[in-house]
């Protein structure tokens, strides 16, 4: 296990591949941690340094009191790459991951070369809705909207299978603090603005049964970016590498080809 110490606040992350090679970098969604990733790590190009890590609050990462702010979540990754060393990199976010890769990119164009918004969008939902989600889980537990985040998830197939109850299981697993905290960055947040002016390669993948953010947010938000591209995978909802890694792996390495990201 590696944990940064970013000024006193611990951060949990891999590093894996080529120390030398063109880094990528992964930002997992709400309620995971950085075992999203897990069956699209093998699948990556040969010579590529790939960079995981946990969120503030999620996974192996220190929690902090809640409420947090996309700053915040930003500035614990840019921290991080600047503790690795990192620059020019390929960054790949779902979600809040995404919303994060949106703010990292147009802060530190040195960092980031070219994104990949994966079933994210420049703003998510309303504050209403994040209101009643927080103050359910104050009150509940994470339990309390378990089944419902599960449905906006996976797919009614997957939903059947052994493995989705380990998702379950990660998502009831993460701190009051850091679920409720990164759900009020989310509510917080618009970046419409900010990211119609980045240039940069970007690509957006969406699930054709994300519950959570639809086909038309990511290619909305993607199409911001001049010269984006834009792919649907069917029959995977929102975190279509869990359900479809063969067909995302595929995807994103065409990306990585094709930015010359090798």
């Amino acid at each position: 296990m590696r944990i940064a110490d970013l000024n006193g606040f611990k951060v949990h992350y891999t590093d894996e591949g080529d120390p030398n090679g063109a880094p990528i970098v992964f930002a997992n969604s709400l309620g995971t941690d950085l075992r999203l990733w897990d069956k699209i790590v093998p699948m990556q190009p040969a010579g590529l340094r790939i960079i995981r890590y946990d969120k503030r609050g999620h996974g192996l990462t220190q929690a902090t009191p809640a409420p947090y702010k996309m700053g915040t979540l930003v500035g614990d990754l840019e921290q991080l790459l600047d503790h690795l060393g990192v620059r020019d990199c390929l960054l790949v976010g779902l979600s809040i991951g995404g919303m994060i890769a949106q703010g990292l990119a147009v802060k530190r164009m040195d960092m980031v070369r070219a994104v990949v918004l994966s079933n994210t969008g420049a703003k998510i939902g309303t504050t209403e809705m994040w209101d009643d989600r927080i103050a359910a889980v104050n009150k509940g537990g994470i339990e309390a909207l378990a089944d419902a985040i599960m449905e906006r998830w996976f797919s009614a197939p997957f939903r059947k299978t052994d493995e989705f109850h380990a998702w379950r299981n990660m998502l009831v697993r993460q701190t009051l603090d850091g679920y409720a905290g990164c759900s009020a960055a989310i509510s917080g947040t618009d970046f419409y603005t900010p990211t119609s002016g980045l240039r940069l390669p970007a690509l957006g993948i969406a699930g054709s049964e994300d519950g959570s953010t639809p086909p038309d947010l990511v290619r909305e938000t993607v199409d911001l970016i001049p010269g984006s591209k834009f792919e649907l995978i069917r029959g995977a909802g929102h975190l279509p590498c869990v359900e479809k890694p063969d067909e995302y792996a595929r995807i994103l390495n065409d990306f990585i080809r094709d930015t010359g990201h090798v």
